[in-house]
């Protein structure tokens, strides 16, 4: 059983031993799954964030198997590589292979998408069970309406022979509903890929609540509409615009606010 006080260990036996790029991109990550615990986003230990480790191998980090979301700082992330052999497992608790099969999938075949988030949030999957997916019905929802595509549920993800199929529906799009499951976005940096999640993640929060009045009274957007606000919103989803680096300065910010254990 691994207690709270195993939960960190000493910061500089990880750092001393990764580069500087990876320790920026772990303490990146971490970041970001302290994030979605502090939005309640999690799912107890389940669900994964992942990001690719810089320079040539194809390794990536994600979170121990047995931590919550709120545990995890930069140097108990996990080192994996696309094969699923561990590269370095600080506490020694493995991963859960659900997040290897849909991660590894994705970081193998979009080299593109440096960073990869996935919930299952109470929003979030409710939307993911509903015939129509993501609703074009607010601000929120139209800026990933034309961008998200869909993967059929297919059980828990434990197959490899399920990444194919993963990966074929996702195609060129960094935006993915995993039907009857929750939500999955990618970003060419940890902060977009946020970014983009904390959007998409609104979008279904405010879905639910308009359909508590009743489906007949959903008011969507005209064709028009939609198409401008996909021009719109490309200087976010694109990844490179200063509004994705302002959007994660205030998210530090407010995480701060909370402590620097995730730096840790």
């Amino acid at each position: 059983m691994t207690s709270l006080s195993a939960v960190t260990p000493i910061t500089a036996h990880v750092r001393d031993r990764v580069s500087a790029e990876e320790w920026e991109v772990r303490v990146k990550l971490a970041a970001a799954y302290r994030l979605a615990a502090l939005f309640r986003w999690t799912d107890h230990i389940y669900t994964h964030f992942s990001a690719r480790v810089p320079g040539p191998d194809e390794h990536f980090l994600i979170n121990a198997f047995g931590l919550l979301f709120d545990e995890i700082t930069a140097s108990n992330l996990v080192k994996v590589d696309v094969d699923g052999t561990i590269i370095d497992d600080p506490l020694g608790l493995g991963i859960n292979q659900a997040g290897y099969v849909i991660h590894s999938a994705i970081h193998r075949a979009r080299p593109d998408l440096t960073a990869v988030l996935h919930t299952h949030t109470r929003d979030g999957a409710a939307v993911s069970a509903q015939r129509d997916g993501l609703l074009p019905i607010s601000q929120h929802a139209l800026a990933y309406y034309s961008r998200v595509v869909y993967h059929d549920y297919e059980g828990v993800a434990l197959d490899l022979d399920e990444q194919q199929r993963l990966v074929a529906n996702l195609g060129d799009s960094n935006i993915l509903i995993l039907r009857n499951h929750g939500l999955l976005t990618g970003g060419v940096s940890v902060e977009h890929a946020f970014r983009e999640l904390h959007g998409l993640e609104r979008a279904c929060n405010i879905q639910v609540a308009a359909q508590a009045g009743g489906n007949e009274q959903l008011l969507h957007a005209s064709p028009a509409a939609i198409a401008k606000v996909h021009e719109q919103s490309k200087r976010f989803s694109d990844g490179k615009g200063e509004g994705i680096q302002r959007h994660w300065d205030a998210l530090i910010r407010q995480l701060e606010r909370e402590g620097l254990e995730y730096q840790d």
